[in-house]
């Protein structure tokens, strides 16, 4: 079936590592001091020039988030309730001739970095959860900047790297474009697993294949308070104007203590928002309801990855269905309306594959996923196309990067483009898994 895709090849990789997201800088000074910057989210930060002594501090909560250098050696301080902790990483605290300091919150994580040769390093880092709740609107909203000696910026975190990239399209699946100018949403990486990242947006030049970084989004849960950066998104323009937002809870999502992985549901499931905001430009917290993935018969512990289509008889959702973590497959559901879907069919002799990716090749709608490099070896490192009774036709030609990339790909001018990740890591050694990955660009032959 996907013969009729050309081979692609890799035409552009870049890697925006931004701490502070270039386009949200909410405060710049050169003097020291403390200054109100209300959040929206808990994906904040604040640099400075390195110096002996306090760097930058966040306070937030009645709590006080700073960093101290002291002759190389980075320290965490955290200040509240009549307490003081001082946290400092054994092996990875050291910085080699800093020239910048940084504070970052990224969910319940609080971070301290130091702008070496190599780039930003990040040497100490805490999980605030037994500390305090920083996904609390009210506290965000009194949210404090503190800046040392030599004074500053502060604003919206922005990313280590971009991955989950999916192309904002119209109802129908085409890719939502202004001239030359096409968008796509990303997982924004944080400093470490998946519950620091968050979703962005960002516009991709169709010629020179340039992205720039426009808005965040950012979400409420219909169970639970606060606002979380849930990721693994797919936006879509309504025929009417608006926007429905399809994502993954991966926003507090905590990684299994081992790898065999848990059998029993973790929370970890597909929401829909809806809006009639401009969700390309700026900061957005969004409301969002459960989308009902229907599982039955897959022994189903979690679902994410939605990529949504509308086509005359209704609509069809592709999205991942997990037995464990981590073991998963694509799936299919389809029906009249997003909430009433059933189940069409689901490719259950895998179990690394996801990125399900709805797609029209020849009037025929195809189902793109990756198989990843833990999947068997007969099915390892490859994109798979499926037909709507997910029954593999093909393979889409395409280079494989490392770790689980998405087959992203669009009809652009008569030929396609492709808009993928790979696994590289970026902030030092201290951040392990989770702050891929370079964007990886192709172009049909």
């Amino acid at each position: 079936m996907c013969a009729v895709l050309p081979r692609f090849e890799v035409v552009h990789r870049l890697r925006p590592v931004d701490l502070l997201a270039p386009h949200a800088v909410a405060v710049r000074t050169g003097d020291a001091g403390a200054v109100a910057m209300p959040a929206v989210a808990p994906y904040v930060t604040v640099t400075s020039p390195a110096a002996d002594g306090p760097g930058p501090a966040l306070h937030l909560g009645g709590h006080r988030l700073g960093m101290t250098l002291t002759n190389g050696s980075v320290t965490i301080t955290v200040d509240g309730d009549g307490d003081r902790r001082e946290l400092r990483s054994r092996r990875f605290h050291r910085a080699e001739g800093p020239s910048g300091t940084a504070l970052t919150l990224t969910g319940t994580h609080v971070t301290a970095w130091t702008l070496e040769q190599a780039g930003w390093v990040a040497r100490a880092r805490h999980d605030l959860r037994e500390v305090l709740d920083t996904r609390d609107e009210a506290a965000l909203a009194d949210l404090v900047v503190e800046l040392p000696a030599g004074g500053g910026a502060a604003g919206r975190f922005g990313q280590l790297g971009l991955r989950d990239t999916r192309f904002v399209t119209a109802e129908d699946g085409t890719p939502l474009r202004d001239g030359d100018t096409a968008w796509l949403t990303a997982t924004s990486a944080g400093p470490g697993f998946f519950d620091t990242a968050h979703t962005s947006v960002w516009s991709l030049d169709l010629g020179t294949l340039d992205v720039s970084h426009r808005a965040d989004l950012f979400f409420r849960r219909p169970d639970r308070p606060g606002v979380f950066g849930d990721h693994a998104t797919h936006l879509v323009r309504t025929d009417a104007g608006g926007w429905l937002v399809a994502t993954s809870t991966w926003g507090d999502f905590e990684r299994p203590a081992t790898r065999a992985g848990r059998r029993t549901p973790a929370g970890l499931r597909v929401t829909l928002a809806g809006s009639g905001a401009d969700l390309l430009h700026g900061a957005h917290v969004l409301d969002t309801r459960e989308l009902p993935l229907p599982t039955d018969g897959l022994a189903s512990i979690a679902t994410w990855d939605p990529h949504l289509v509308r086509r005359d008889d209704g609509w069809l959702v592709g999205f991942v269905s997990a037995r464990r973590f981590f073991d998963f497959h694509p799936a299919l559901a389809g029906g009249p309306a997003l909430d009433d879907l059933r189940l069409l069919d689901a490719a259950t002799d895998r179990t690394a594959t996801e990125g399900t990716t709805l797609v029209e090749v020849d009037g025929r709608t195809v189902v793109l996923a990756s198989d990843g490099r833990d999947s068997p070896r007969r099915l390892r490192a490859r994109f798979p196309a499926f037909d709507l009774t997910m029954a593999e036709r093909g393979t889409l030609d395409a280079p494989y990067p490392t770790n689980l990339p998405w087959p992203t790909v669009a009809a652009v001018d008569g030929g396609w483009v492709m808009a993928t990740f790979d696994g590289r890591r970026a902030g030092g050694t201290l951040l392990g898994y989770g702050t891929h990955g370079d964007l990886v660009l192709m172009r049909s032959r």
